[in-house]
Order: C-alpha cells, then structure tokens, then sequence
C-alpha cells in the first residue's frame, strides 16, 4: 500500500494575518520541482481526453508557483491578489465530472487546475462561483500511468478557505473551517473522524482516583494521549487538526509562517517502500534524501512564498510585490529551488 502523504495547513495570527502552507511527498523519484513565475495574461489551454482542445483562458492575475510532474503542471501557490493553495492527491475517491465533447471547450483537467484557479480567481468566493461554471473532466496521464485523482484547497486573505473534490462525477465544494488537508478519503469523512479524538487537549489530564488509588500522568504530553502517529492520510489530517488549533499564538504574519514551518516539520515522510506517493516494494527512489521534497509557506497578507526543500533547510523567499507581473513578458520564467543540492550552513566565526 502506497501512503499518499501530503499534507496541507492554514494559520491566522492575531492581526488576521492569513498563512497557508504544504508539504509535497513523491516517493518514487525527484520532481526536479522548479519555482515558476506566471505572467498576467498568460495564455493556458485546458486539457481533455481529447488532448489541448480545452477551455482556452487569459490569467487576470499573476502567480508563483511550484511546478510538479512537467514544467506546466503547477501544484501550488499563490497570486498577487494573496489567493493562495494547491493540489493533493486523492486515490481511489476523485470521480471527475463526464466529458462531454461539445463542452471540450469550457473543460479542464486536474493537471490546470491550480493554473486555472490561481489565474482567474481574487479569493475564494470567486473560486466557489468560477468552479460552477466549467467542467473538470479525467485526462490520463503518459508519465504516471494514471488518471491524475486530485483534490484542493484554497485560502484568501480574509481567512476563508474552501476544499475542492469532485465525487462520483459531481462537483463537491466545502467551507474548511478547520483548514487543513491530507489526501483519502473525502473531505467530510476526515471531519467525522475528528470526532473520534474530542477527547485531545493540549492541557495536562489531573490525577484521577480508582479507590484508594491515584493514576497521575508519567510526564508531559497526557492531553494529546490517543493522538495518531502513522503517516496514513487520516492520522495526519487528525495531527494537522489538532497542531495547527493548539498552536501558540503569533502576533503577525512573519511570525505565523515561522510558526508554520515549525508544525509541518512534524509531517515529514521518510524514504521507503511505503514512504509516499509513487513509492512501492520494488520502485522507489533511495537517491533521494527524503520523501518530503519541499515544504512551502505563503504568507497571504504580505504576498510572500518561502520555501525549503530536502536539500537545503534555509528558507528562501520570493516577495510578489517585487514582481511586475504585467511587464515580465509572455513566457513563464521558472528558477532552480536548489541551485546547489546541499544543506547552507553558517560557519560560526571566533
């Protein structure tokens, strides 16, 4: 069994500072991920099963991304308007909508989905009404073997966030108030399952007495007894749950991305057979240093995206605000996350 194991987290700090932020696990070898810059106006055509005969569309705001299985395939990000979020695998349950031929040209796949959203989208009410509006239909994928199974989800500056899934062939659009995401199976199975650990506190359990008895914690850490530790999408989506909820409060958004990074640090998969997506018994990658390829944070407020990855832990940044995504031309410029695959480390000087 292939653990899917991305992992995806929003924050809000005390200012409403809004912060999402994701993990991407591929286990079967390197992505070679690139950071992309998408120019406003950019021209995109959708795909179908056809091929590039899909929705044709004009970005109307540009974006930073990270490109996943090509250098047009974006899985995450964020816009100059801070409309930010990102895609995550969902095995076994994403049931696209029917293509239909003479809708060729209002439809979409998974693989422009993040492109689409990202694009034409200010906030996540947008994004509710524009998914309502065209098709996402399955296209088989050459490289994988597959039909891409995607799910989303998408955070604004106001704090809202919304979760995308497309089941048994319908459109299914939730408000996450929990604001976080995992991979299978459906959204409102992980939120039924939260009931299953009310009982979770971030508070110390008091001794109890069984007659003459007294039970009393053997140390720290008795409020989060029962708390799950595998690396099974449900487990994960219960600890981003209850991490991101009983995170300590930070005053601003820098603050919050620093804290953001230090949560989903927990959610780090090994390398292994079972290690992450595109991992099996006979086929994955041990060159890679981590199953956990990068790790990104963008900061809504400031319209800023950091990341770090298995090479190099420094977080590097790269601030919206500095880009002209009217004047940087037509094509999309993409940039080395590593340009050295090693880990940066300060030498402290006598």
């Amino acid at each position: 069994m292939t653990v899917q194991a991305c992992t995806g987290i929003r924050l809000i700090a005390e200012d409403g500072s809004v912060v999402y932020g994701r993990t991407l696990e591929w286990g079967a070898f390197d992505l070679n991920t690139k950071l992309a810059i998408i120019p406003r106006g950019k021209s995109f055509t959708g795909s179908t099963p056809d091929g590039k005969n899909g929705k044709e569309f004009k970005t109307q705001y540009g974006f930073v991304g990270m490109t996943l299985f090509s250098e047009e395939f974006y899985g995450d990000g964020i816009n100059e308007a801070g409309l930010a979020g990102g895609g995550f695998f969902h095995p076994g349950y994403a049931k696209y909508q029917e293509y239909k031929k003479e809708n060729a040209d209002n439809s979409i796949s998974a693989v422009d989905m993040v492109t689409y959203v990202l694009g034409n989208f200010k906030d996540v009410e947008e994004v509710k009404n524009g998914m309502k509006e065209i098709d996402v239909v399955g296209v088989f994928d050459e490289q994988l073997g597959i039909e891409i199974p995607g799910h989303w989800i998408f955070s604004d500056i106001t704090g809202a966030s919304v979760v995308i899934e497309f089941t048994d062939g319908e459109l299914k659009l939730y408000d996450s108030a929990v604001g976080v995401i995992t991979n299978a199976p459906n959204y409102d199975w992980h939120l039924t399952n939260l009931s299953n650990y009310i009982n979770l506190t971030p508070f110390p359990h008091a001794p109890k007495q069984l007659g003459d008895f007294t039970v009393r914690a053997h140390g720290a850490g008795s409020g989060f007894l029962g708390l799950p530790g595998d690396n099974t999408p449900a487990s994960r989506f219960v600890r981003a749950a209850v991490y991101s909820q009983t995170a300590r409060n930070t005053a601003t958004a820098n603050e919050t991305v620093y804290e953001l990074f230090r949560i989903l640090d927990n959610f780090n998969i090994p390398l292994g057979p079972d290690g992450a997506e595109g991992a099996s018994e006979d086929h994955f990658d041990d060159s890679l240093r981590s199953a956990t390829l990068w790790t990104s944070v963008a900061n809504t407020k400031d319209k800023q995206y950091s990341y770090h990855t298995q090479h190099n832990r420094r977080v590097r940044m790269i601030d919206l605000k500095e880009i002209n995504f009217a004047e940087i031309g037509n094509e999309v410029i993409l940039l080395e996350l590593d340009p050295s695959k090693e880990q940066d480390i300060q030498k402290i000087e006598l």
